[in-house]
């Protein structure tokens, strides 16, 4: 059992630029997300490993980043009951993990439950509108409103519900830190440096793009896990946010 972890906080747009950069492993084996994390090194300051990877590994490769002084978020979008979520919250903070998502969507209850369960030594982030979706999809799932709408809703429900920030796309971001303010956390995915392709995500930005519309921290992934060198893909994207940073 992790013991001894020290608070997290909201990282506010002052701290270390390198630490505002989470490098998705977007892989299903861990042999290659450890040589990647190699590759990359103290280039990035944390490393997210979601639902595919962690269905493959496991917590061991999760306690194999930690052990290893590397930050985890721990990015499982959980969604159900507050005591089911309440136990896996206590799970994670075992492992410790930095960050730990849920779905915003889950409703306020489930939300406190998290946050309760995490106590000072895990964030909790609220997931708002998966950067997949766009106004139709809200309409489809009987959401009303565009997902603007939708994202700055889930936005001031997770803060009133005590995380420490949330998980949206860019193109919120600046909308989101206008209504809520500094000293909480906005995780954007969905970045795209200049000239490569959006996949499969409808509401992407560029790095500058996303901290100068507010984001605390981005989420990149294949721009860096297929680079041909990593650790020179991350490096220019936080030269990007970096001057993004200076320009605000």
């Amino acid at each position: 059992m992790a013991t001894h972890l020290p608070e997290v906080v909201a990282m506010p747009a002052s701290s270390g630029i390198r630490e505002r950069l989470i490098v998705a492993l977007d892989m299903s084996n861990g042999a290659t997300a450890q040589a990647l994390v190699q590759r990359v090194g103290d280039a990035a300051g944390i490393y997210k490993i979601g639902l595919q990877l962690f269905t493959h590994e496991g917590p061991a490769l999760v306690r194999d980043l930690v052990g290893s002084g590397r930050r985890v978020f721990l990015d499982l979008k959980l969604h159900d009951i507050p005591n089911t979520v309440s136990h896996a919250v206590r799970a994670a903070t075992e492992l410790g993990v930095h960050m730990l998502t849920v779905h915003a969507s889950g409703g306020a209850a489930m939300m406190r439950a998290a946050t309760d369960a995490a106590g000072a030594h895990l964030s909790i982030l609220a997931v708002t509108v998966l950067t997949s979706l766009n106004d139709d999809d809200m309409l489809e799932t009987g959401v009303s409103g565009r997902v603007t709408d939708q994202a700055l809703r889930m936005a001031a429900l997770a803060q009133n519900a005590g995380c420490k920030g949330i998980v949206s796309s860019p193109r919120e971001a600046l909308l989101i830190r206008k209504s809520l303010g500094e000293g909480f956390a906005i995780v954007t995915p969905g970045i795209r440096p200049t000239g490569t392709e959006s996949n499969d995500q409808q509401r992407t930005a560029t790095p500058a793009q996303a901290i100068a519309n507010g984001a605390s921290h981005i989420v990149v992934g294949r721009p860096i896990t297929h680079a041909a060198d990593p650790a020179e893909a991350a490096r220019a994207i936080i030269s990007e946010m970096e001057q993004a940073r200076i320009s605000r």
